[in-house]
């Protein structure tokens, strides 16, 4: 049975690509039917624009309140079949309309050990604070930054202080780590 994913970003889509691209290769046994980028310009736009996927880019300021939007974005959900909503880089919190439509079904990657390092400065706050090992989060979403129940997490050492280097580092591991962990998700349901 086909699974259907949401895939939601702010930015370059590359956690987006990884997904979709081995649920094209039949790696996962589901397909990404939407994307939802809350900036109309962000090159996820364009890339699910290549692979075929539905997109929903909006810009908040353009609704009421977030539950407007939200309840939008839970509608397109519900339309396209979604059955798990993927956060890969969206740098909005989730909140109360969205939670409450897919309760349990969301799951975002962090690029920090969690707890440690919540919010978009993470990989940054962890080579401030001087740390030696590093990582990468899968957890479930819930109405708290960076919180709810941790899935996966997969480290590896690091002695530098390069940002771009770290980030090179972080994206090796999480590509595989999120392709995977869905695969674990969709098959254990």
């Amino acid at each position: 049975m086909e699974h259907r994913i949401a895939v939601f970003a702010s930015g370059r889509g590359t956690n987006f690509e990884a997904i979709v691209t081995a649920a094209e290769r039949g790696e996962i046994p589901a397909r990404v039917v939407l994307v939802v980028a809350d900036k109309p310009e962000a090159e996820v736009v364009a890339r699910a624009a290549r692979h075929g996927v539905e997109c929903f880019a909006f810009r908040p300021k353009e609704y009421a309140s977030k539950a407007e939007y939200e309840t939008e974005i839970v509608a397109r959900c519900k339309a396209a079949g979604v059955e798990l909503i993927c956060l890969a880089g969206y740098m909005r919190l989730v909140g109360d309309t969205l939670l409450a439509g897919y309760a349990g079904r969301i799951i975002n990657i962090h690029p920090s050990l969690l707890p440690a390092f919540r919010g978009a400065r993470a990989m940054e706050q962890a080579l401030e604070a001087g740390v030696k090992v590093f990582g990468v989060t899968i957890h479930e979403v819930d109405a708290s930054l960076d919180g709810g129940r941790i899935i996966a997490q997969r480290a590896f050492e690091y002695d530098g202080n390069d940002l771009e280097e770290l980030e090179r580092r972080i994206h090796a591991i999480e590509y595989p780590l999120y392709v995977e962990t869905i695969r674990k998700i969709i098959t254990n349901k």
